[in-house]
């Protein structure tokens, strides 16, 4: 089999040479790999540090450069050169973990045959070897039933059969960056299923200036994305079995979005008469709570630029 590593990078050079070597580490198990990396508008050292890699040429190596789009753009360019028979993301500050190749091998030869499935997904550690979530309770499930009713509240790793990954795209609205993979998961799971393995494949470390760190940045900066994303929970998956809070967690977020996008919840599309009725119940709270919130963003920002942090031009 043939895998594709597909990282988005933006001033990451210090850390690309340690998910290069934990690559090396695993080729042991046999299988072919391809790394495909979009450097997305980075000022550092990023493409010397890819040129010794390449110059090496131990693995396949394709480096690409962009002007800034966003890590789900720079996948989506990369997309088109993927030939894997299994694609896997891997950020760049992140790194696969000791026998990771072995284990996807060996998912991939039980499962290929399997024409119900997008991709497996397998165990994200922590650098402290802890981890990052909960094991998978079912052996075949969606990622939307696996963080709505299933409990689920960790980061995991999917690599995912090529021929259904290219059916699909991160979908990015107007001139946004960013947009939570869930949303492409989302609309996978309307079709297919995961297999999911309770087995390491991916070490995280988080960064400060990482979207993990920053959601609430991330919010701002994206608020038709994540209207869409929201929307499309409540108008296009069924939320019986959800529990509540994760049901209440949606609707406060639909209606946050709806507010800073200036438009009023759709009500006629959206499923569930619960859910209906809690959209009507929690809008003019949620509406209140989400202008103070922003007054607060904007008064924030105002005074990172009054002490220098912004340059304005």
């Amino acid at each position: 089999m043939k895998l594709s590593i597909l990282t988005a990078t933006y001033n990451r050079a210090n850390l690309l040479k340690r998910l290069y070597e934990s690559i090396l580490i695993n080729l042991k198990v046999g299988i072919e790999v391809e790394w495909l990396i979009m450097d997305d508008g980075s000022s550092d050292e990023t493409e010397n540090v890819i040129s010794k890699i390449r110059d090496e040429n131990k693995i396949r190596v394709m480096y690409l450069k962009q002007v800034n789009q966003g890590k789900m753009a720079a996948i989506n360019h990369l997309m088109d050169y993927a030939r894997g028979d299994l694609i896997i993301e891997c950020d760049s500050d992140d790194y696969f973990a000791d026998n990771s190749f072995l284990y996807i091998k060996d998912a991939y030869e039980e499962s290929k045959y399997e024409k119900d499935l997008y991709g497996l997904c397998f165990l994200k550690y922590d650098q402290n070897g802890n981890n990052i979530g909960k094991e998978f309770k079912e052996r075949k499930t969606t990622m939307f039933d696996l963080y709505f009713k299933q409990q689920e509240d960790g980061e995991k790793a999917v690599a995912f059969f090529k021929d259904k990954r290219r059916e699909y795209s991160y979908e990015l609205e107007g001139e946004e960056k960013f947009i939570t993979e869930a949303r492409m998961y989302h609309k996978m799971d309307l079709k297919y299923k995961i297999k999911c393995y309770n087995e390491p494949v991916m070490v995280c470390e988080y960064q400060k200036d990482g979207y993990s760190k920053n959601i609430n940045e991330v919010f701002k900066n994206n608020p038709k994305g994540y209207l869409k994303y929201f929307k499309e929970i409540l108008t296009e998956h069924s939320m019986v079995g959800v529990q509540f809070k994760k049901r209440l967690y949606v609707i406060k977020h639909y209606i946050l979005f709806c507010t800073l996008n200036k438009v009023k919840p759709m009500l006629k599309e959206i499923k569930g008469f619960l859910n209906k009725v809690l959209v009507v119940t929690l809008y003019i709270p949620g509406f209140i709570m989400t202008k103070k919130r922003f007054r607060l963003w904007l008064k924030r920002d105002l005074d990172n630029t009054w002490n220098g942090k912004y340059v304005m031009v």
